[in-house]
């Protein structure tokens, strides 16, 4: 059972996100790093994309490579801004032949400078080739930065799920925002799952600027709590906490999953799914 959506089915899932190096240092780390994250037993793992596919090579590699290590899926990102139809059609063909049954369609950041304009033009052009790869795609509980209305929003976001098989959510701090989503959603006829995204930040101001590229609201009482701390150990046990409140309130809630933000730290990560 290596598709998403058939995990989903079996029960709530619980998934690490990891971005791709930028050296051999970093992907020395990164290969400890999973290793060490695999031992807990994660439902898959995704690997990040680089902005206009700047990291095409090294997610491409690394994606296919950790698919094969582990008895557990990985899934690719993949963006349409900055590439070609036929770029794209040989990636998506490459995974395939490879193993790979699950990507995240993105739009990606800056202008549409390739041929496909939107994150749903990907997903068709995924399961059009090939119908059996799993396509998950974004969603943003307190709206996408871009959206000029929440309407909008979730219309858009409904219509990517009309393709997709799930989404999963870029990271939030109220619970609350998360269900509102879900339930504009519903309303719309989209029922498909969404995976929530939560973060295990790893400074202040690595987290202020998240937030801000997000418009993701940080809550005064961790704002507060943050400016107090200047130990990384601090600050990462701090992360831990928030995280595990987030992850209780959903589960509680029945969401399908969680999706955790590592940024590449596998302490952390292991710390809270130990006191879950």
């Amino acid at each position: 059972m290596t598709q998403i959506s058939k995990i989903l089915e079996a029960g709530p899932s619980y998934s690490y996100e990891f971005f791709p190096p930028k050296d051999a240092v970093q992907a020395a780390a990164l290969e400890v790093t999973i290793g060490e994250l695999a031992t807990s037993n994660p439902d898959f793992i995704s690997i990040t994309y680089g902005a206009l596919g700047s990291t095409r090579e090294t997610t491409k590699d690394l994606v296919i490579a950790q698919n094969n290590r582990w008895s557990f899926p990985t899934m690719a990102h993949l963006t349409c801004v900055g590439q070609s139809y036929t770029e794209l059609t040989e990636l998506v063909n490459e995974y395939s032949q490879n193993g790979i049954e699950n990507i995240l369609a993105l739009r990606g950041d800056g202008e549409a400078t390739g041929e496909l304009e939107y994150a749903v033009d990907l997903v068709n052009l995924i399961k059009d080739q090939h119908p059996s790869i799993n396509v998950g795609v974004a969603a943003h509980p307190e709206i996408h930065p871009d959206s000029p209305s929440r309407e909008l929003d979730r219309e858009r976001l409904a219509l990517k799920l009309e393709v997709a098989d799930f989404a999963i959510t870029q990271f939030f701090f109220d619970a609350n925002d998360y269900y509102r989503m879900v339930d504009e959603l519903a309303m719309l006829g989209a029922t498909k799952p969404v995976i929530p995204g939560v973060m295990l930040f790893a400074s202040s101001a690595g987290l202020e600027r998240m937030s801000a590229m997000n418009k993701t609201v940080l809550p005064k009482s961790l704002r507060n709590a943050l400016s107090t701390l200047t130990k990384p150990e601090d600050i990462s046990k701090l992360a831990v906490e928030t995280a595990a409140q987030v992850v209780s309130d959903l589960r509680d809630h029945q969401a399908p999953g969680v999706h955790i933000y590592t940024l590449n730290r596998s302490n952390p990560a292991l710390e809270l799914k130990k006191i879950l």
